[in-house]
């Protein structure tokens, strides 16, 4: 049995469920910025059905705002802040037995470097080797590197539009009915194919894909920095306790 699952999508509605299921997908993993885990679950939980599973992630963002690094947890319990130490998030994801998955490394400003790669292999269970916002120069490189580092391979659309849900998965060999079953088909490097389309669909989701990125990182990043107050994910916000107080960044 193979099962079917775009592992990283920031988007979720109606109409991605729609184009999800139009596309085959068994299930996505659903991890949307600077959202809190119990918000997250909740959305999942309200998205799934019999006929595509939604699973909660979060893409914790490491560091500054000026060099930060995105790393990717399936299977979180306790909610973890942005803006930690890399090292803190690589910690608290052991801790917890979750997933870990690196999407789209060394790419700009916001990814793992191939040093990272070496010092976390132990922890890291998955690598992302085809991201649709990539360029085909940038995925041979994490492609390269996941040979190098004997990563399993991931997938996913990395959707922030709707549009783009569907034009990549992972297939897995086995089947997959819950969080846990993805958590456990990661951490056990179960056999896999990554699946993705090459055409000019692939083309036309790429420039939408990186327009989005650029409204992103202007305008968007001047509302989040000035304009909207402490996010719901900073580690000072009151929801977290205090417990990461001493290793905020930001």
């Amino acid at each position: 049995m193979t099962f079917r699952v775009d592992c990283h999508v920031k988007v979720l509605n109606d109409r991605v469920v729609e184009r999800a299921k139009r596309a085959g997908l068994d299930a996505l993993v659903y991890a949307p910025h600077f959202t809190r885990l119990p918000e997250i679950r909740e959305r999942a939980a309200a998205y799934s059905d019999d006929e595509l599973l939604v699973v909660p992630a979060r893409e914790v963002f490491t560091g500054t705002w000026r060099n930060r690094k995105h790393i990717l947890a399936v299977g979180l319990e306790d909610p973890i802040p942005d803006f930690i130490p890399l090292e803190t998030a690589m910690a608290e994801f052991e801790r917890q037995d979750a997933a870990v998955l690196v999407p789209h490394p060394t790419f700009a400003n916001v990814s793992l470097e191939q040093s990272d790669l070496g010092t976390y292999a132990e922890t890291i269970d998955a690598l992302e080797i085809f991201n649709p916002k990539h360029f085909p120069v940038h995925n041979r490189r994490a492609r390269n590197l996941g040979e190098a580092f004997s990563c399993p391979p991931i997938t996913s659309s990395y959707a922030h539009l709707s549009r783009t849900v569907g034009v990549a998965h992972t297939a897995f060999d086995t089947p997959i009915e819950s969080e846990g079953d993805l958590v456990a088909a990661l951490a056990d490097g179960v056999a896999r194919r990554v699946v993705y389309e090459n055409g000019l669909n692939r083309w036309a989701t790429t420039a939408t894909e990186l327009g989005h990125l650029v409204y992103e990182n202007t305008w968007k990043k001047v509302d989040r920095l000035f304009l909207s107050g402490t996010e719901p994910t900073h580690p000072e916000h009151i929801a977290y306790d205090g417990r990461f107080d001493d290793v905020a960044v930001y």
